[in-house]
């Protein structure tokens, strides 16, 4: 995702007056910012950073909204809007069968070993911000059984 198209969105939902968008928008928008003060690149923003954020943010707004009590409607509809339009600019994850074949083609050697440590210290940088950790584990455990 490019830093400017979140900049873009977020003008267009001002000019549109959707508060609640721009506010979702606009604090992805922060906390890209910020990251990127904390990386030392404030002035070129790269995707990966922007990615690594959204992904953040999306994993923060599943939480708020999986805690939140049932009979706060009012919260729970705000966090699901939340979690939608931050999942809209989320970068595409790997499934299940995407997963296995690229396990299957990169890491045999290891996947023969059935070292799951070993696999997973491995595999985990390789696929960082292109699948869900879990999902790998998952996937993981299943092969060195």
């Amino acid at each position: 995702m490019q830093f400017e198209t979140l900049q873009k969105d977020m003008i267009a939902a001002m000019k549109a007056r959707d508060k609640a968008r721009k506010d979702a928008i606009s604090s992805l928008v922060s906390d890209v910012k910020k990251a990127a003060i904390d990386a030392g690149t404030r002035d070129d923003i790269k995707e990966e950073l922007v990615d690594q954020v959204i992904l953040k943010s999306l994993k923060t707004a599943k939480e708020q909204l999986d805690t939140c009590p049932d009979e706060r409607t009012d919260l729970k509809e705000e966090y699901s809007f939340r979690y939608e339009v931050i999942k809209e600019y989320a970068p595409a994850m790997m499934s299940e069968e995407e997963i296995k074949s690229f396990l299957n083609e990169n890491f045999a050697e290891l996947i023969a070993g059935k070292n799951k440590g070993a696999i997973m210290k491995e595999v985990m940088p390789a696929l960082k911000g292109k699948a869900d950790g879990k999902t790998i584990n998952m996937i993981v455990a299943k092969l060195c059984e």
